[in-house]
């Protein structure tokens, strides 16, 4: 049975959405942005020149009025923008690109530099960040620049803490943890990976951060600590006014209403700009780890090509999560890892692939891949090269920001360097022999553009176009229908057969397991409980509780209930290792 996705035409590309707040918006900061180009050329004169007409009412010369020395109120107004946004531009630049790089940096620190840099943080943020530029304005002395600068420092933390927030959701999908598995560099990751999946807040937040810096900016030249005299942006024209307001109240209505409409333009583009940004919406138009007690030198089974010996996970609070399991997988054999949630089935497959969390402390005396050492290796191509994934997830395998080619073809551009239509080229024949209709088109759409049949297919046509000695499948069929898994399942068999590779694939369904599987662990609390092989296993030739237990769970056509009285496995039981 097919999958069914949207599908589009050849050629097909995202078109940007204009919604009727970000048309708006640019009309509003079109006309300031103009105003700040026009005004200080046109209407100089009117705004800085001194004349015997003070206090003036409005009039025909002048709309607003005149303040205390016969200046034009509308005229120094308008030309007061121009200053106002280049300073709230400047401190804007400030924060944001500042506050990016620490908040993205600190998710790619190792953990003992993270945790620091994150409280601190956290108590920069703690202070409001206009007594904060306060502070540094009083300290550096008063002037346009102080103020820029101030400003701009004061917004550090909050956007540094936006940005390390998001951070940390995004650093820990399987997209990013897949680009260090094959060695992308931290600088690739930030810029590919991180950044366009947090552009949506970020642009928020970095119009909304304009719009505080202009109002933090001209706050600091109202009390004098900003624009000194004889240089003048909204904020020092508020001060001129406030000793005449209620003798000439036109004095501080024309630069507040500037106030008002430059922020409101800056928040309605950064909101329409964020639902643009999206690349999952808008419509579509025509176009053209750790070594402990491990011997000096590996003296590996030769039969084995994957060797684990006393593995032990081990969280930060001292609870051991896997306890010191040990297992081997012979070339072209397909072994399964089955058990509730929660016993440790992934734990143990990350441990393989070295994409633990860095919180988590890893020891084995032995830890082998073929000849690599996954406990010491450092090698990305070896490990991009041998080891192939497969997630339980496809919704989050691959960057939603990101077209499906360069993510398809990135180890066999980045770590077998073929050139990029050569990688091309192999991945819509692997794509193809997935059984993905128009595997050309696929390339060039968004993951979300594909149903989650296509994704899990892509994925495994990835993962095996390098031929990996290793594939891990970690509950790669869950979240897919019963006929999808069933292909999804012939595709594993194929690979298995054809090519040699070994496959660890991890499961909660036992059928799927009898029917794929050579050798079958039953996991529970971190431990094994019992080894046996698929036959056994599916004609019920099982001796330990826990492992009756899950057969008893499992539905059946043609075998009765009267097993479920039989399976007696409580939690509580002793466990014990069958072997």
């Amino acid at each position: 049975m097919a999958d069914t996705a949207t599908v589009s035409a050849p050629g097909l590309k995202r078109s940007f959405r204009w919604s009727p707040g970000l048309i708006l918006g640019i009309v509003l900061m079109s006309l300031v942005a103009l105003t700040a180009v026009v005004a200080p050329l046109a209407l100089a004169g009117p705004a800085e020149t001194l004349t015997p007409d003070a206090r003036q009412g409005t009039s025909a010369a002048h709309w607003m009025g005149t303040d205390d020395f016969g200046r034009d109120i509308l005229a120094r107004s308008l030309v007061a923008a121009r200053l106002t946004l280049l300073m709230s531009l400047g401190a804007t630049a400030i924060s944001v690109l500042c506050g990016v790089v620490i908040g993205s940096a600190v998710w790619l620190a190792p953990r003992w530099i993270r945790e620091p840099a994150l409280r601190l943080i956290e108590a920069a943020v703690a202070y409001p960040s206009l007594i904060f530029a306060l502070l540094i304005a009083a300290i550096l002395g008063p002037g346009s620049t102080t103020a820029v600068v101030a400003i701009g420092v004061a917004g550090i933390p909050g956007f540094a803490r936006l940005t390390a927030n998001l951070a940390a959701s995004v650093s820990h999908r399987n997209y990013v943890s897949t680009a260090r598995l094959l060695g992308v560099p931290g600088h690739k990751i930030i810029t590919r990976h991180l950044l366009p999946n947090m552009a949506e807040p970020l642009f928020v937040m970095a119009t909304s951060s304009f719009a505080l810096s202009l109002l933090e900016i001209s706050s600091l030249s109202f009390v004098g600590l900003g624009v000194q005299s004889p240089e003048y942006d909204f904020g020092r024209l508020l001060n001129e006014g406030l000793n005449s307001i209620y003798a000439q109240p036109l004095q501080v209505v024309a630069p507040s209403l500037m106030l008002v409409v430059t922020g409101l333009g800056a928040m309605l583009i950064g909101d329409g700009l964020a639902a643009a940004a999206d690349p999952r919406g808008g419509r579509r138009h025509f176009a053209g780890r750790k070594a402990l007690s491990r011997p000096a030198s590996l003296d590996p089974a030769p039969q084995a090509l994957l060797e684990v010996d006393n593995l032990t996970v081990t969280s930060p609070a001292g609870n051991q999560i896997v306890k010191g399991i040990s297992f081997s997988i012979r070339p072209g054999e397909v072994l399964g890892l089955v058990g509730e949630s929660g016993s440790g089935k992934s734990m143990t497959a990350m441990s393989v692939a070295g994409l633990l969390a860095d919180e988590l402390s890893v020891r084995a005396r032995t830890l082998r891949l073929d000849g690599l050492d996954l406990l010491t290796t450092r090698d990305a191509k070896a490990l991009a090269t041998g080891i192939g994934l497969v997630y339980q997830d496809p919704g989050t395998t691959f960057n939603p920001a990101l077209r499906m080619g360069p993510q398809l073809t990135e180890v066999s551009r980045v770590h077998l360097k073929k050139p990029r239509r050569r990688a091309d080229t192999d991945m819509v024949e692997a794509l193809d022999d997935m059984s993905i209709q128009n595997p050309r088109l696929r390339m060039g759409q968004h993951p979300h553009e594909l149903s989650g049949g296509m994704l899990q297919r892509s994925m495994i046509a990835a993962s095996t176009v390098s031929q990996p000695k290793l594939l891990i499948a970690d509950e790669p069929t869950t979240a897919l229908d019963v006929t999808v898994q069933a292909e999804v399942l012939r595709k594993f068999r194929k690979i298995n057969k054809e090519h040699g590779t070994a496959i660890l694939f991890i499961s909660h369904d036992i059928g799927v397991v009898q029917e794929l599987c050579d050798q079958v662990l039953v996991m529970y609390r971190g431990q094994i409980l019992e080894r046996l092989s698929a036959a056994d296993l599916k004609a019920g030739n099982v001796r330990h509780p826990y492992t009756q237990a899950l057969l008893a769970a499992t539905p059946s056509m043609t075998e009765t209930t009267d097993r479920l009285a039989t399976a007696k496995w409580q939690p509580e039981d002793e466990l014990e290792t069958t072997r």
